[in-house]
């Protein structure tokens, strides 16, 4: 295959070609759909899974449970990569897919804890977790294998229909999940219609597997080879030389890091954050995610083009700069767009939180109960979280109970007593909690802080347009990363080497935004403060990558031999 003459990047795509993309591509859709459905449907997810706790803390756990999947995503790529770069491509995500498709369906069958304790939960986050296996090894492996049957100049084009392969599974999540959710109504899908996607998934599956069993290896790796060149061991020469380490550590830094950031803010916080922190329903948040999707879709595809022409890495640098630049411009908008009666409340009513700030616990704590809550400062803050009420804490008298001012009502904050067997408050103290939450609902309620949406007056082309924004932003720094991160390491081990940056930055990075953010917002009560997070990372690797990582779309892979 000559990769290297101009009359192969010009030459019209071949009929294998076309069937090595749309196989690869089918098969990682379906990784993501069943990757994403557990994100899509977290909240119903805490009330099957993690009913033991109080809501608060049952949602922080059900991202865990979702953050789970990606922090094993980088064993995956190690355990996969080492098996693609030794037996081959193909039978590699073979295994990946599979592996997939038995979690996914089995979380649809798992009783709840309702049915069986605490036995639910932690099967839930096994299952979890052997996703992230699977879906560790099965980018790396699709990205691979693609971008070696690709023509030199052509693969960042070949490689961008994998990167839309996540969107698509998003957006496929979302559509199964209304479609189901619209057929039987929110009560019975919201008490075992949820487990129908899962199911379904057995069909995409089968269809997955089928396709891909009649793909050939990769010319790449069969010539590699045929000449005996295949490394025995892949994760030596990886991660235990120096000159390969050095270009994983700055490709996870100044490459997958700002790019994980940019997709899960775009797309997963983008999706929380309009469902709580600015109370739109979810069917009219997850349309809009969806139709915004529908429109970014296509530029995964035209900055892949691009990068052919311009190169990969003003692109995704670029994208990391704006989404570090503009973020704290857009998220407010977007609050305004979406529910102008809230930001008008907040704005006519400010809430102050004055206590003795050393009695002030973490709220963001994914791990804590409302029991691990008894100063007053905890009680006061937590309600207001719970209820995602934006608050500032103001340092009060030592020793002096905390109130919350919320305009000109203020309320004294309960302390926390424990019952004798210290596993719930006492009667008395549960009962003045209990008060005290009802007194500042009621209070919170007549000033708007927790008035839903309204579908009339929420300006949805506006909201539409700051959605299409932050995917056109995921679309820059996603569309050319794989075929940069194809083109920096050598056949022999690339499999393994471009796999572990890609799933430490996509799950550790990017996983953990969504978890990460929340606390974030809980623990400050500063409902943007969570922007930092994906805002630095952003910036981070905007600086790094500039600055080491080199441009690498003319590179001839097959010289890597």
């Amino acid at each position: 295959m000559a990769t290297t003459t101009a009359s192969a990047s010009n030459a019209p795509m071949t009929r294998e070609e076309r069937k090595v993309i749309f196989a690869s591509s089918l098969g990682t859709v379906f990784e993501w759909y069943d990757f994403y459905l557990y994100g899509s449907l977290a909240a119903i997810i805490a009330r099957q899974f993690f009913s033991g706790l109080d809501p608060t803390s049952a949602y922080i756990f059900a991202l865990l449970a979702f953050a789970a999947g990606f922090l094993v995503r980088p064993f995956g790529a190690i355990v996969f990569g080492r098996l693609g770069d030794m037996i081959g491509r193909k039978y590699t995500f073979l295994v990946t897919i599979l592996l997939m498709g038995a979690s996914t369906f089995i979380v649809g069958l798992l009783p709840s804890y309702a049915s069986i304790g605490m036995a639910a939960p932690i099967i839930l986050i096994i299952l979890r977790m052997l996703q992230g296996l699977a879906l560790g090894g099965e980018y790396g492996g699709a990205a691979t294998y693609v971008a070696e049957h690709a023509p030199h100049g052509r693969r960042g084009f070949y490689t961008s229909w994998i990167q839309t392969t996540a969107t698509l599974g998003l957006f496929l999540s979302l559509l199964v999940i209304l479609g189901v959710r619209t057929a039987m109504g929110d009560k019975d899908f919201a008490e075992w219609g949820w487990r129908l996607p899962f199911l379904l998934s057995i069909l995409l599956l089968g269809i997955s597997v089928w396709i891909r069993l009649s793909l050939n290896e990769s010319p790449a790796f069969q010539k590699m080879k045929a000449e005996g060149k295949t490394s025995k061991a892949p994760l030596t020469e990886s991660f235990g030389q120096w000159k390969n380490l050095k270009i994983v550590i700055l490709a996870l830094l100044g490459l997958t890091a700002g790019q994980a950031v940019v997709w899960y803010t775009g797309q997963f916080y983008a999706l929380f954050f309009l469902t709580t922190i600015a109370k739109v329903d979810a069917t009219t948040a997850n349309l809009l995610i969806a139709t915004s999707l529908i429109i970014g879709t296509p530029f995964f595809i035209v900055f892949g083009i691009l990068s052919d022409k311009i190169g990969r890495k003003p692109i995704i640098l670029g994208g990391c700069l704006i989404a570090a630049l503009t973020y704290f411009t857009v998220f407010p908008k977007l609050l305004n767009y979406a529910n102008p009666a809230l930001v008008a409340a907040q704005q006519a009513t400010k809430v102050t939180v004055t206590a003795d700030l050393k009695e002030c616990s973490f709220q963001g704590s994914p791990i804590a109960r409302d029991i691990d809550f008894r100063t007053t400062c905890d009680i006061a803050k937590r309600a207001l979280t719970q209820a995602y009420i934006p608050y500032q804490s103001v340092q009060g008298q030592p020793g002096a109970p905390a109130t919350i001012t919320l305009g000109d009502k203020v309320l004294t904050a309960p302390v926390g007593v424990l019952n004798d067997k210290r596993d719930a408050f006492s009667a008395d103290s549960a009962k003045a909690i209990a008060e005290f939450r009802k007194q500042l609902t009621d209070t919170a309620k007549a000033a708007n802080l927790t008035v839903a949406a309204d579908p009339e007056k929420m300006n949805k082309g506006m909201v539409l347009a700051i959605l299409v924004f932050l995917v056109l932003l995921v679309t820059m720094v996603y569309g050319p990363i794989a075929a940069m991160l194809v083109e920096l390491f050598p056949t022999r081990i690339r499999y393994t080497s471009m796999s572990l940056p890609y799933h430490i930055g996509n799950g550790w990075f990017g996983g953990l935004l969504p978890t990460t953010a929340f606390a974030m917002v809980a623990a400050t009560g500063d409902i943007f403060y969570g922007l930092w997070y994906p805002v630095v990372v952003a910036a981070g690797t905007f600086v790094i990558g500039l600055l080491f990582v080199r441009e690498t779309k003319d590179v001839d892979i097959y010289a890597h031999d």
